[in-house]
């Protein structure tokens, strides 16, 4: 197989991997906890610690790769993942499953922006957006496929076996990576700034956790509130610090180009409301309507359907209507399919609602192809590191809020209509609220140049080909215009 087509899917195939498994032990924790001697509540640490760990490492991913090489990199990450993994088929305690997680969090880290970045230095930028495309669709099928696959395996066969099934599929991305993967590695990797990172460490750490863990009644609110309030201070003293360091492991100055800053500051917005689905569908499916962990992943499914129909049009689509129209109209659109899940009752046929979930799955992954891609537009190769680190702090930090902006959606509707109980009339609010948020992120996207990234989408090349067409047809039409009037003279 070319390889413009192969590390796509090898890279596709790690970011699965960590992916689903930040999701799948979701349904299996009641489970778990029982066989390892404690409470599902205890046992969210390892959810929450994951997600730490993913915080901490994201910013060191981009040197790394640069001092050690993004292949050697990429392989010894998805390595740590499988040991992670193994760790947590193996523990027998809380610590040692939280000491596990956070492992997998740390080859997890490593894995996202590294491969991203093999990805970038290894397809040419006319193949970008297909590459992305295939790309785009583990993080939607991910946590979408998670929690019902969790289900499944912990009733059918036993809980262990949802992370001892990372190691085939390990064992193979690290023999496709170093066989088909190039051993490329900056000549002059710039210093480490530790110092930036330990500021930016605690600063994502805090904002990232707090968030993820508001609304879900792990942590009293104060103690929310003191670890928002102390990752935002230090992001603040990192961004001070940045200002001042030649190498910062977050480089903001990327967001003074065009593209980048769509797709940092549209994307965000748009992450946070569709990243808000996949925490509300399927409590609203449960909770709701009386469906099963297993009957709502299938429904919840319907929406990685979609998304596996988008990778093949994704690079035509783009190519005809450009990065600026496209993603303008398209947020919109995407974010009246979310917010046609307020319109869900308990006597909505399963059909319609998937059908809804198949649609606006093709459009929302149809989004995220083009977010992924047009943020490199204008990216040196030199920047390339700096610019996967900076888009994987962003997702995380947009997953995470959208996480936190629906859970408190639902408790603020639960307040106002003084309930006590978990009602399918709770979630209608809450998503509309996310699919305001991500419409507004249109407003961001319209304000790229009209060219925004056509050398990656062709968009150029056609408009090239149209203008000498019509360039053509005046010719002719001159042409014969002349040949008539002499025609006339003649007669």
């Amino acid at each position: 197989m070319n390889k413009q087509r192969l590390i796509p899917l090898i890279v596709a195939t790690a970011l699965f991997m960590e992916n689903m498994d930040s999701t799948v032990i979701a349904t299996s924790l009641p489970a778990i906890a029982a066989d390892i001697g404690t409470s599902p509540l205890t046992l969210k640490l390892a959810i929450t610690s994951y997600l730490l760990s993913l915080a901490v490492f994201i910013p060191a991913s981009g040197w790394t790769a640069d001092r050690f090489g993004a292949r050697m990199v990429f392989s010894i990450a998805i390595a740590v993942f499988m040991v992670g993994s193994i760790g947590c088929a193996l523990s027998s305690s809380v610590t040692d499953f939280v000491i596990a997680r956070i492992l997998q969090g740390l080859g997890g880290a490593m894995m996202t922006p590294v491969g991203r970045l093999v990805l970038l230095r290894s397809i040419d930028k006319s193949a970008l957006v297909n590459a992305m495309a295939w790309v785009t669709v583990p993080a939607l099928i991910g946590p979408v496929i998670g929690p019902p696959l969790g289900g499944f395996i912990t009733t059918y066969f036993s809980w262990h076996w949802i992370f001892l099934i990372n190691i085939p599929i390990g064992l193979l991305g690290i023999f496709m990576a170093m066989r088909y993967i190039d051993p490329i590695k900056s000549e002059n990797p710039e210093r480490f700034d530790l110092y930036g990172l330990l500021l930016a460490g605690i600063g994502l750490a805090g904002i990232a956790f707090g968030l993820s863990v508001a609304g879900l009644s792990l942590l009293p609110w104060t103690i929310v509130a003191a670890l928002v309030t102390i990752g935002t201070i230090s992001m603040t003293l990192y961004v001070i610090h940045a200002r001042r360091t030649a190498s910062p492991v977050l480089d903001f100055s990327l967001l003074r180009l065009a593209t980048m800053r769509a797709a940092i500051i549209g994307g965000f917005m748009f992450r946070l409301g569709i990243g808000a689905l996949p925490f509300l569908l399927p409590l609203l499916m449960q909770v709701g309507f009386g469906l099963s962990p297993f009957q709502s992943g299938l429904v919840t499914f319907a929406s990685a359907v979609g998304a596996m129909g988008m990778k093949t049009l994704a690079a035509r689509i783009i190519r005809t209507f450009g990065f600026r129209n496209l993603m303008t109209i398209n947020a919109v659109v995407s974010s009246l399919f979310l917010a046609a899940c307020a319109l869900f009752t308990v006597t909505t046929p399963l059909l319609l609602i998937m059908i809804i979930l198949v649609v606006g799955g093709f459009f929302r992954s149809l989004q995220f192809t083009a977010i992924n891609t047009v943020a490199y537009a204008e990216i040196d190769p030199a920047q390339m590191s700096r610019a996967t680190t900076l888009v994987s702090v962003n997702q995380q930090l947009a997953i995470s809020a959208g996480v936190a902006v629906g859970a408190f959606s639902v408790e603020t509707t639960l307040m106002l209509h003084h309930a006590t109980e978990l009602t399918a009339d709770a979630f209608a609010p809450a998503f509309l609220v996310v699919s305001i948020i991500s419409a507004a992120s249109a407003y961001f996207f319209w304000q790229m140049p009209d060219d925004a990234g056509h050398e990656i989408s062709g968009r150029q090349a056609v408009e090239i080909s149209s203008r000498k067409e019509a360039a053509k047809a005046v010719a002719k039409a001159a042409s014969e215009t002349t040949e008539d009037a002499r025609d006339q003279r003649l007669g």
